[in-house]
């Protein structure tokens, strides 16, 4: 059964720093797509970053571009979410999620495409 545990979110000052976790089993990455979306209160789930294995290709969107990096250990089955820069818009639950047969554009901008989540951690950047 596809999972995935989120881990590494918690709270921290604007301009400071997190990396978030997302630890895929009864999977391997090589076959999917993997996102992170974030929802903030009283907004949409949005996408923040998708990668896909089978190409290497990445997306981010535009508010965490130069930012936020993704990247991915297929030993371990982990994807990761560097977050820098932080800001107080950032804030929100993020969420990991996989989809296989979908470019990363698609993923990222599409969230209803998406059938496999985890349950989110909760960044907030607040001084």
């Amino acid at each position: 059964q596809l999972q995935l545990v989120e881990s590494g979110g918690g709270l921290v000052q604007p301009g400071g720093s997190l990396r978030l976790s997302c630890a895929a089993s009864g999977f391997t990455l090589d076959n999917y797509a993997i996102g992170w979306f974030r929802q903030a209160p009283g907004k949409e789930r949005e996408g923040v970053s998708c990668i896909k294995s089978t190409d290497g290709s990445t997306y981010y969107a535009d508010s965490v571009k130069g930012r936020f990096t993704i990247s991915r250990d297929n030993a371990k089955n982990t994807v990761y979410l560097q977050m820098n820069s932080l800001k107080p818009e950032d804030t929100g639950v993020y969420y990991c999620a996989a989809q296989s047969w979908i470019t990363v554009r698609h993923m990222c901008n599409i969230p209803q495409y998406v059938k496999s989540w985890g349950q989110g951690t909760q960044v907030t950047v607040s001084s």
